[in-house]
């Protein structure tokens, strides 16, 4: 048994929980265990640290554990009843149709259906099928204006709801133009109107959502305002960076294409380019509105910001800050002072 052990055991004899504080158990360990800190190697000195917490958290380990497994076990049962509550709505709509015979109260129900299912968990196959079906009705030659209107209701859908953020737009945008590229690949002869036609249907998909988002900004309840600041840097920036995000999108997944579409997707980047002002339009607007509306919401979270600043949580990051210096310090003298001594050693 090595002093590090030899220490633990005596330290884990000495620690009382009588005493009220911790400062007070650790004094108490210390004097009853006759240690003297100075004398302390590294070595001991994190065995004498990791007693002492491991006697003060344990319990506190066990209800993290707790909480743990229970959240996991909230996760699986929200994601159970979050697929419930698709198929429920599945059914009532499919339910629905059954009792309607004039097909176009069933386009109006089929239009109410595509703004009330999350689509994003089935986005692909729509998709998918969406184009296919396009393609296959070609009967007047308007393939690309089908294809671009049924993207653009697909996009403005999948978007429209959640958070208008870059990681959640990119996947949206990027399973629609993965999904694409598959049936263009298998579609070679009309690949180019396929891709076209799509990434016209996201682009203006994208331009309808941000419009929708800055329209809504004027009605945006306070609790949500809150959450808005919260993200106010990121949203500020997204925003100011759509044309960039969708010319990223297009280029990764050229990447991953064959030689045929990556030589479209490419060509039709560098064509949207000059097309995309819409789009630079109204996300400069819309970043302008947030700033204009929330500057004072701003303003409070800094001031919330600078109270943090004084919690016991930041004083301490402060201090673990000065000590992480001194170490890197002390490290320094010490390499300084050994390649000085070798110096010396050597000249002698």
């Amino acid at each position: 048994m090595n002093n590090s052990q030899t220490l633990q055991i005596k330290l884990k004899k000495a620690y009382s929980r009588r005493f009220k504080s911790i400062e007070k158990r650790v004094e108490h360990a210390l004097s009853d265990a006759r240690v003297k800190l100075e004398n302390l190697s590294l070595d001991e000195m994190k065995a004498l640290a990791n007693t002492f917490i491991e006697e003060e958290t344990h319990t506190l380990k066990e209800d993290v554990e707790k909480l743990l497994e229970q959240k996991e076990a909230i996760e699986r049962a929200l994601h159970k009843k979050s697929d419930e509550l698709q198929v429920a709505k599945y059914e009532v709509f499919n339910a629905i149709e059954e009792q309607i015979k004039d097909e176009k109260a069933v386009h109006t129900l089929h239009q109410i259906k595509l703004q009330s299912i999350d689509l994003y968990d089935m986005l692909s196959e729509m998709v998918e099928s969406a184009i296919i079906t396009a393609l296959e009705k070609d009967s007047d030659g308007d393939v690309n204006d089908s294809i671009k209107e049924v993207i653009k209701d697909i996009t403005f859908e999948s978007i429209k709801e959640g958070s208008l953020n870059t990681i959640r737009v990119r996947k949206i945008l990027s399973t629609i133009l993965a999904t694409t590229i598959e049936i263009a690949e298998a579609t070679p002869t009309r690949a180019e109107e396929i891709l076209s036609a799509t990434l016209k249907g996201m682009r203006s998909g994208l331009i309808k959502s941000i419009d929708r988002f800055k329209q809504r900004l004027a009605f945006m309840p306070v609790e949500a305002k809150h959450i808005l600041i919260e993200d106010y840097d990121t949203i500020i920036e997204d925003l100011n960076q759509t044309d960039t995000l969708f010319s990223q999108i297009i280029i990764t997944q050229a990447s991953q294409s064959s030689q045929l579409i990556r030589k479209i997707l490419l060509e039709l980047n560098q064509e949207m380019r000059y097309d995309l002002e819409e789009l630079v339009l109204i996300s400069k607007e819309t970043a302008d509105v947030i700033k204009e509306k929330f500057s004072n919401f701003a303003k409070i979270a800094v001031k919330k910001a600078d109270f943090a600043l004084h919690s016991p949580k930041a004083q301490e990051a402060k201090k673990m800050g000065i000590q992480a210096w001194e170490v890197a310090r002390v490290a320094l003298g010490n390499a300084i002072k050994s390649a000085k001594d070798a110096m010396e050693k050597k000249d002698k």
